[in-house]
């Protein structure tokens, strides 16, 4: 499968016609989307976008840079005429009026949306299912969680159902599907791409929008197209100027930094490592002062129960009998005291200010997207090294930088014993994007 970039390359060269391409991800859907369960809902108009768009190579027409580009979008970002269920029965027959920002920035740059994504509800779990749609199986191990909460992206981007995917991440959303699943996840830093039109209005403040897509030029051009303020996000602020594309690299690795991780992700990120030194790069073994420390999984707890609480009961009101049982378990977790919130406050404040320090020294951060291979669905437990842990645990190495709002970018790198993808994560200074890729585009090499 070629990725979205020479996707659209060889439709602006004549060489693929939009409704060719658009026809054969149809192919795609209609003999691997019923066993997997991705996309749930398709683009009654793609055909007539397509068409459109193969008219305007055609005629000549300055064309945008995702030009013909088959996408899908999360379930949790508004699309114009076309159901947007937030993966909930409270939203069943929602269908909005307008385009989130995101969606609305893809169809300018020529992209061609396809359908709609499978999501946890609300985009709150690490398992992709729900009482709409059902559950999204991995593509690589039906048996096997495909992560969450922007799992049916992560599915339909591996399997060529769609080529590029617009997703969420508040805790790991965008990255852990990307390991679990094998393609690449870029988590922005926070404010460079507008949420305006995506669900859940709360927890704003570390919710961040990007792409996921084959490679890590295409999440590149994606950001592109999507970055820049809309005068309706609050956070989304003016874009940095172009980072420099030839420093030498200073880039600190671990896979301790955010506790056990199994063997094979141990020495794919060792590995990793290598492969960054080998393209040049200044590497040495470091981790940020005080990440150890911080149970950034607790933090959330409090931080985001406290946040988010208060406006799903309000949203639900009398329904809760409507929701998935893991909304239901969301929703009765104890809200954190006062004292408990300016603590879990104040902890944010000194991961951002260690981070900082480490990044005086550093210019990336090398580490495990997550401490395991995709686990079974609905696993009860995590094991690693034979010890076993709560699920939760698998979000221990990617929730920290929501909370920070760094650029985190997940790059396929290895397979495991079973077979299975395994990614590392890549972070970087706020604002400093271009840096990440451009260490992500080194790791990818190797991995080729």
């Amino acid at each position: 499968m070629i990725d979205a970039t020479e996707l659209a390359l060889r439709i602006r060269r004549r060489e693929i016609s939009p409704v060719d391409a658009l026809a054969e991800h149809r192919s795609r859907i209609a003999r691997l989307n019923p066993g997997l369960n991705a996309i749930v809902t398709e683009a009654p108009d793609a055909e007539e976008r397509a068409g459109a768009a193969e008219a305007a190579v055609l005629r000549g027409d300055e064309l945008g840079p995702l030009h013909g580009v088959p996408f899908t979008v999360k379930d949790t970002f508004d699309t114009a005429g076309i159901r947007t269920t937030r993966g909930s029965r409270l939203f069943a027959g929602f269908v909005p009026e307008r385009d989130a920002t995101v969606v609305s920035r893809a169809k300018a740059a020529g992209a061609v949306l396809l359908g709609k994504t499978n999501t946890p509800e609300f985009a709150l779990w690490w398992e992709t299912a729900n009482l709409v749609f059902g559950r999204t199986s991995n593509p690589h191990d039906r048996l096997r969680s495909s992560g969450g909460s922007s799992g049916g992206e992560a599915v339909a981007v591996a399997t060529g159902m769609s080529s590029l995917g617009l997703g969420s991440d508040l805790g790991g959303s965008i990255r852990l599907p990307a390991h679990y699943c094998g393609v690449v996840g870029l988590k922005p830093t926070h404010g460079r791409v507008p949420l305006t039109g995506h669900f859940p209005e709360t927890l704003f403040r570390f919710t961040h929008a990007g792409p996921l897509a084959r490679s890590v030029r295409d999440v590149a051009l994606a950001l592109a197209v999507l970055e820049g303020p809309d005068g309706a996000d609050w956070y989304a602020t003016p874009l940095p100027p172009a980072a420099r594309d030839d420093a030498i690299l200073r880039v600190g690795w671990t896979h301790t930094a955010f506790g056990a991780v199994e063997d094979d992700i141990a020495s794919a990120v060792e590995y990793a490592a290598r492969a960054l030194a080998d393209a040049g790069a200044v590497v040495e073994p470091a981790e940020p002062a005080g990440f150890a420390d911080v149970d950034a999984n607790a933090l959330t707890l409090q931080l985001y129960g406290a946040e988010a609480g208060a406006y799903f009961d309000e949203l639900v009101g009398d329904r809760r009998g409507d929701l998935h049982p893991a909304m239901q378990q969301r929703l009765d977790l104890p809200r954190a005291t006062l004292a408990e919130y300016v603590a879990a406050e104040a902890a944010v404040e000194r991961l951002r200010r260690d981070l900082a320090s480490f990044f005086r020294r550093y210019d990336v951060l090398l580490c495990p997207t997550a401490p395991v291979v995709a686990p079974p669905h609905d696993a009860e437990e995590i094991r690693i090294g034979g010890a076993a842990f709560a699920p939760r645990v698998s979000m221990r190495a990617t929730i920290p930088f929501d909370l920070t709002g760094s650029p985190a970018l997940t790059v396929p790198f290895a397979r495991s014993l079973e077979g299975l993808p395994i990614a590392v994560q890549l972070v970087g200074r706020r604002f400093e994007d271009e840096t990440v890729l451009r260490a992500g585009a080194a790791v990818e090499a190797a991995a080729s």
